[in-house]
């Protein structure tokens, strides 16, 4: 869950405390919480919509728009480094609760275009549509869409279609995990998928316990159709292979679905890697591209994955 949305629902939590409070008393300290929020708000859109100064990260680098189909929201963001030829391809999902979340937010793609630009890898932030325009199902359709983008368009970027990591983070982690589970959803099979801390593997165990409402809103009340966009219900021995990441610092545990989609696929007999982190679910996904074992972790999956 991005940090502003952890925000929003920490205010709603403290601000339906204060109704047990006298109304003489409640009524300005709500007053108090509603503006110090606004301001905090203010404060964290300015940062995420904070301008990248591109040059500073890869000198020579640039940054190419396309569109993968007629909603604006249908559109990818291509961070090509200097001299690119047959380079790797990361593709990044950005998280946000399946409703909110843009391509350009510094804290999903600042750090990781600081480290994998100057290493020489092509770097492409994904848009998708959102709710209510379209579902969980229906967003995994639109990053569907723009992976085919990318795998067809690499090489005028200085990419290798071979070479493709998919990357995803929270809601951008399930949609990333789903087409990787079932990649003929893209048609074509990529390198290799890195998960970062999504807590939506099986979606039907999800939706059975108590859970916040923008779930409702992502996959409806169908059993089936969570069955469709649930990543461990759709994975076969075909799948994309997968590095999970995981906050163990999370209340609701997503290293447990992490660990228990590890032993659905070892069961078949494939290994999936699960890396915890002692990270909030937002540094998960911020301070990846930092120096550190964490980092370096991931690079070294990565790495491998792309191997011939």
């Amino acid at each position: 869950m991005p940090r502003t949305l952890q925000t929003c629902l920490a205010a709603v939590a403290l601000i339906g405390g204060l109704a047990a409070a006298s109304a003489g008393e409640a009524g300005p300290v709500r007053e108090r919480l509603r503006e110090r929020m606004a301001q905090r708000l203010q404060a964290r859109q300015g940062e995420e919509a904070r301008p990248l100064d591109l040059q500073a990260m890869a000198p020579g680098a640039r940054k190419v728009e396309a569109a993968y189909g007629p909603s604006a929201k249908q559109a990818i963001d291509v961070y090509v480094p200097p001299g690119a030829r047959d380079a790797p391809v990361i593709v990044m999902v950005h998280g946000g609760a399946w409703k909110i979340g843009d391509k350009a937010n510094t804290g999903s793609i600042e750090n990781k275009l600081k480290h994998w630009l100057p290493k020489g890898y092509v770097f492409v932030s994904v848009n998708y549509r959102l709710l209510p325009e379209a579902m969980a199902e229906g967003q995994a359709q639109d990053v569907a869409a723009a992976m085919r983008l990318v795998q067809a368009r690499a090489g005028e970027w200085g990419g290798d279609p071979r070479k493709i990591v998919l990357m995803g983070h929270s809601a951008g982690a399930h949609l990333a995990a789903l087409l990787s589970s079932k990649p003929d959803m893209v048609g074509r099979p990529w390198a290799g998928t890195v998960v970062l801390d999504s807590a939506a593997m099986k979606v039907s165990t999800v939706m059975q316990r108590r859970h916040p409402g923008f779930y409702d809103e992502a996959f409806g009340g169908d059993p089936a159709a969570w069955a469709r966009v649930s990543p461990m219900d759709q994975w076969t021995r075909v799948a994309v292979p997968m590095l999970l990441v995981c906050s163990s610092q999370r209340p609701d545990r997503p290293c447990d679905e992490a660990d228990a989609f590890a032993a659905l696929t070892a069961r078949a007999g494939v290994t999936t890697p699960v890396l915890p982190q002692a990270l909030s679910h937002a540094d998960i996904n911020r301070s990846l591209g930092l120096p550190g074992a964490y980092t370096q972790a991931v690079d070294a999956w990565i790495s491998r994955r792309l191997l011939p």
